[in-house]
């Protein structure tokens, strides 16, 4: 199970992507046919959880093959929008959560012996197949970070290791670009990590119970065709659950709340000399399982 927002001329929806038929499922028409109550959008049905899922399911089976509520991909009047098109607080973020991104980015020094958290505004998120703002005359070293994200289904601090899977509602991708120059700047990354379009997210939520293991998946970063980042999540440094019992000690964790869990190695900064990103660069980011988000730089 996929699960998107979009817009169909104009008018937002919750649908659910059906990779096999090459189309996008209103859900929110649906069950608008049967007068049904539905959540407006996504970060409401996550807060219904179980509740919202069930529901997906009747209406799949109810009105899938009737072509009123499916559009398909190549339809010029669909528009993507993240997942969570304005998420409710700022995106949590974990820093250097793969050993070879820590070294290229300056050496072993450099991989942490403890979760390393920063943020990115909601202001930054796009969906997939927007476009990246260049931002010229405020950066020069604009980069891209491919990340497996994790979308928090219920509420919960204090949360131990043993359980925090349980707090899960279900996984994206997310393209952390970042302005390095403003990273080392200001000695910190908020405003370096934050600016308008640099977290494309998308193209869809998959619910864990669709999803199997997070820390099996293959991640992959392309720019324009070129393997860029060729990654693994067996190779995190501090697992969903570590990261989850960290971020929630003493920090509540809501519904919606999004956590991006850190990028592999390759990306532009660490390549000698660096390879940033320019106008015109297309930027594709593979996560197995989930599928690929596409942005271009203009």
């Amino acid at each position: 199970m996929k699960l998107v927002t979009a817009r169909y001329q104009r008018e937002m929806f919750l649908g659910r992507l059906i990779e096999d038929q090459n189309v996008v499922f209103n859900l929110s028409k649906a069950a608008k046919e049967q007068e049904a109550a539905f959540p407006e959008t996504m970060l409401e049905g996550i807060q219904s959880a179980d509740a919202f899922l069930d529901q997906i399911q009747q209406l799949s089976e109810a009105f899938q093959e009737n072509l009123l509520f499916t559009y398909g991909l190549d339809d010029p009047d669909l528009e993507w929008l993240a997942p969570i098109p304005r998420p409710a607080k700022n995106i949590f973020c974990v820093g250097k959560n793969y050993k070879d991104h820590a070294i290229e980015m300056g050496s072993e020094a450099d991989i942490p012996e403890h979760v390393m958290m920063f943020s990115k505004a909601p202001t930054s998120v796009i969906g997939h197949e927007a476009e990246i703002p260049r931002h010229e005359g405020v950066t020069d070293e604009l980069d891209y970070e491919g990340e497996l994200a994790v979308i928090i289904g219920k509420k919960g601090i204090g949360i131990p290791a043993e359980e925090a899977m349980e707090y899960v509602f279900g996984y994206t991708i997310i393209n952390d670009v970042t302005a390095r120059d403003l990273q080392k700047r200001h000695k910190q990354f908020l405003i370096g990590k934050s600016l308008d379009g640099s977290c494309p997210m998308g193209p869809c939520i998959v619910p864990k119970e669709y999803l199997g293991n997070p820390h099996e998946l293959k991640l992959v970063t392309k720019v324009n065709g070129e393997v860029r980042q060729d990654g693994h999540t067996k190779d995190f440094i501090f697992t969903i659950p570590e990261i989850i019992k960290t971020l929630s000690a003493g920090t509540t964790l809501e519904p919606g709340d999004i956590i991006a869990t850190g990028t592999p190695a390759g990306v532009g900064k660490g390549f000698k000399p660096p390879r940033l990103l320019n106008s015109g660069d297309q930027i594709e980011i593979t996560v197995e399982g989930i599928g690929t988000l596409s942005n271009k730089v203009f």
